[in-house]
């Protein structure tokens, strides 16, 4: 496709690739969404201080499901020499004409899984959302080569805008947009332009397949919001450096030994959240609006930390291992219990739930180092508002089919109940199991009445399993008793396993390179405590910040600014 023409689709609407159309219908959604906020109530521009908002979703008409398909990329640049090929994934963000309930609500986005060594990737990456309006919409997909050491690189960029949408939209079908390689890895297209001297077959201007299915309307009585219908997408992702300093392990496959690795876990559970589940973080000290914000010297530092933080937690190599399951069943409440090691020790999870429905936790530790900082925040990305956060964990039943709460029957923890490791398999019914989880969260503070509507949620993306829900307040007595019973019991587990260091193989490249400052910096500074050292590792020390302006600053405003550098092309 020509870089400057516009596709003309079947039925008449239009599919544009080119910056200039995608930056002024990007433009005309913020300005339509921005008039709409201002007609809202908002007094004296006072902010809250915060947890539970509630402020109502803008009523709008129902939307339409609609189904974005990433088929595959060709031609893409060479962004690794060793390898002569690319990490390929693609990072997309759908833009529309709906007014957020706040300004700075996170975006719309998804990601596909990453494709090793392939300049040719086939990802076949299915995204349905909900109530996208019928004026359209703009998608911005990136593509970017994973590289765990180093930030990744942009690849280039494509747009996608249609500019209505009805039950008889004709749709996109697999079609080819030329990627823009303006903001692209100038060392990746070196290199293929280094290959296309050599080789003919060689060329450089890459394409993206993408196809766009209307599936019908939206069934809903407000379409003021956009949520993801589908698929749930799950993501396992292993640190053993971080493992290490944290001191956190996990059960090996012969549920003997132990390893040292810290698991990340992230499920995009089915929308919508309930419109109820909205909290802001808590101004509970003065530093804390300028760590959300950036807005001083020592909040963008923050900021910075606890971005890098997240980024490293929740990071992406090749051991990362990656599911789908097409919408939430039986299933998925199986590997939601794998993911947790459901009967394989006493452990403890601090999750958040963002506004989209993605639930990320990771197994709680007070000597974990993003204590130091703050634990939900760091999951959330330092994002101001999200649906629900707090810590949860898993109990085995003896009676699955018992009516009640937990503590009306023999539980594993704490009582000792058979069919469970080390000798025998744990049951595979998610009856068997309860989740229970609370809203212990001093970031942002869930309102403990919303709890119910946690549990809906939960209940309707999780089937089979039993719920149970605390209060961190009203219920702290059997909250606290609960939890001591959990540590008390991998205390006790852990006493019949051992620990193994595990393959160099199974470190990541930049897992391998922090192991190694670390052993050095021990070897010449003395014995420190794992605190210190993560402490050391997590925070950006203050004579960084101008490297932080000049370098994270600079990168930011060129993904927002990109758009606009192309069109002036």
């Amino acid at each position: 496709m020509n870089e400057e023409k516009a596709v003309s689709q079947p039925n008449g609407h239009r599919s544009v690739g080119y910056a200039t159309k995608f930056d002024q219908k990007a433009e005309s959604f913020q300005a339509k969404a921005e008039k709409h906020g201002k007609g809202k109530k908002k007094d004296d521009g006072a902010q809250p201080a915060g947890g539970f908002d509630d402020t109502a979703i803008p009523r709008a008409p129902p939307g339409f499901n609609v189904k974005f398909t990433f088929h595959r990329a060709s031609k893409l640049p060479m962004a690794d020499i060793n390898t002569m090929s690319s990490d390929p994934y693609v990072l997309a963000t759908l833009t529309t004409s709906l007014p957020p309930r706040h300004k700075q609500d996170p975006p719309m986005t998804f990601r596909t899984p990453t494709v090793r060594r392939n300049c040719d990737p086939v990802w076949n990456s299915e995204w349905i959302v909900a109530n996208v309006p019928a004026n359209g919409f703009a998608l911005k997909a990136r593509i970017y080569d994973e590289d765990p050491a180093d930030h990744d690189d942009r690849l280039g960029n494509v747009h996608v805008y249609v500019d209505s949408l009805t039950n008889n939209f004709g749709g996109i079908r697999e079609q080819s947009y030329k990627i823009k390689k303006r903001m692209g890895s100038k060392r990746a297209y070196f290199i293929r332009g280094c290959a296309a001297m050599f080789n003919r077959g060689v060329h450089m201007s890459g394409e993206l397949f993408i196809s766009v299915e209307v599936l019908g309307k939206t069934d809903t009585d407000n379409g003021g919001r956009l949520w993801t219908v589908g698929p749930c997408n799950w993501s396992q992702h292993l640190s053993p450096m971080v493992g290490r300093l944290a001191g956190t392990k996990e059960p090996g496959k012969d549920g003997k030994t132990e390893k040292y690795a810290f698991q990340a876990n992230q499920i995009q559970l089915a929308g919508p959240v309930p419109a109820s589940l909205y909290h802001r973080y808590v101004e509970f000290r003065p530093f804390v609006k300028g760590m959300f914000t950036s807005t001083s010297l020592r909040g963008r530092v923050l900021h910075h930390a606890l971005h890098h933080q997240h980024n490293r937690i929740y990071n992406y190599d090749r051991d990362t291992i990656y599911g789908s399951l097409p919408s939430p069943s039986r299933d998925l409440t199986l590997q939601f219990l794998d993911l947790v090691h459901h009967d394989k020790g006493g452990r403890i999870y601090t999750y958040v739930l963002t506004l989209d429905g993605i639930w990320r936790f990771t197994e709680t530790g007070k000597e974990f180092g993003i204590d130091l900082l703050s634990k939900h925040t760091m999951h959330s990305d330092v994002n101001i508002y999200i649906a629900f956060s707090g810590e949860f964990f898993i109990r085995r039943l003896k009676t699955p089919h018992k009516e009640g709460s937990p503590d009306d029957q023999p539980t594993h923890p704490p009582s000792d109940i058979g069919d469970g490791p080390p000798q025998d398999e744990p049951p595979k019914d998610p009856a068997y199991y309860s989740l229970i989880i609370d809203n212990d969260s001093g970031t942002y503070r869930p309102n403990a009445k919303l709890l119910p509507q946690l549990k809906e949620f939960l209940q309707k993306n999780l089937p089979g399993i039993k719920i149970v829900t605390l209060d961190c307040n009203g219920d702290k007595e059997k909250m606290d008793k609960w939890k001591n019973e959990q540590r008390e019991r991998k205390k006790a587990e852990g006493k019949h396993t051992a620990v193994v260091q595990g393959d160099s193989s199974s470190l990541s490249s930049s897992d391998e390179e922090d192991l190694d400052q670390q052993e050095g910096m021990a070897k010449g500074e003395g014995k420190r405590s794992t605190k210190d050292k993560v402490k050391e590792k997590v925070e950006e020390p203050l004579q960084k910040v101008e490297n932080i302006r000049k370098g994270d600053r600079e990168r930011e405003e060129r993904e927002t600014e990109d758009d606009m550098a192309e069109s002036s092309q």
